[in-house]
C-alpha cells in the first residue's frame, strides 16, 4: 500500500510511503513541491505533481489543512492559498481520494512540538534512516513533514 503525504505550499513537500504485508514502512521518495516561475510569478507545477503521482501510484493522499499564518501578508497568503488549491486539484485529477488532516493530529501522533520544523525533520530521519540524503538539509523540512504525514496516513 502506497500513501502520498503533502506538506502544502510553495516551500512544502510531497512524499510517498509504502507498507507491504505488515513490513516496516519505507519512504519510496520525497521531493520539494515542484514550482515554475520565480519571485511573484512562482507557482506550483501541477503537471510535475501529476507525473509524480502517476509514477508512484499511491492509493490515497493526506494533505495538511491549509490555514492563514499569523502576521502573513495578503499577497503571501494569496500565493499560499493558490498553491494549496493547485496541489489539491492535481491530486483530485489523478482520481486519488484526498483526506485533509489537521496539523495538530499528525504532530500529536508523532509527539512533535507545535511549530518546530527541525524536530519533524529529525523524527523523519529517525524513522527513515535510508533517506538521509533526501532529508539532510534544514530546508528539507517540507519533505520531512510530508513523509511523516504519509506514514501517519499509512498507519491509520
Amino acid at each position: 500500500m502506497r500513501v502520498l503525504g503533502i506538506d502544502p505550499g510553495i516551500q512544502g513537500g510531497l512524499a510517498v510511503v509504502e507498507i507491504a504485508d505488515g513490513a516496516v514502512a519505507g519512504l519510496v521518495e520525497c521531493i520539494d513541491i515542484p514550482v515554475v516561475g520565480t519571485g511573484a510569478k512562482e507557482r506550483v507545477d501541477v503537471a510535475a505533481i501529476r507525473k509524480f503521482i502517476d509514477w508512484h501510484k499511491p492509493i490515497r493522499a493526506l494533505i495538511e489543512r491549509a490555514q492563514a499564518m499569523p502576521k502573513q501578508g495578503a499577497s503571501s497568503g494569496f500565493k499560499y492559498g493558490r498553491a494549496v488549491g493547485a496541489i489539491e486539484a492535481a491530486i483530485t485529477l489523478c482520481s486519488i481520494p484526498v483526506e485533509i488532516i489537521e496539523p495538530s493530529a499528525w504532530k500529536k501522533f508523532w509527539k512533535l512540538p507545535g511549530k518546530d520544523k527541525e524536530s519533524g525533520r529529525q523524527k523523519a530521519l529517525q524513522l527513515f534512516p535510508a533517506a538521509h540524503a533526501a532529508l539532510a538539509r534544514k530546508k528539507d523540512h517540507g519533505r520531512a513533514e510530508a513523509s511523516l504525514i504519509a506514514l501517519y496516513g499509512a498507519k491509520l
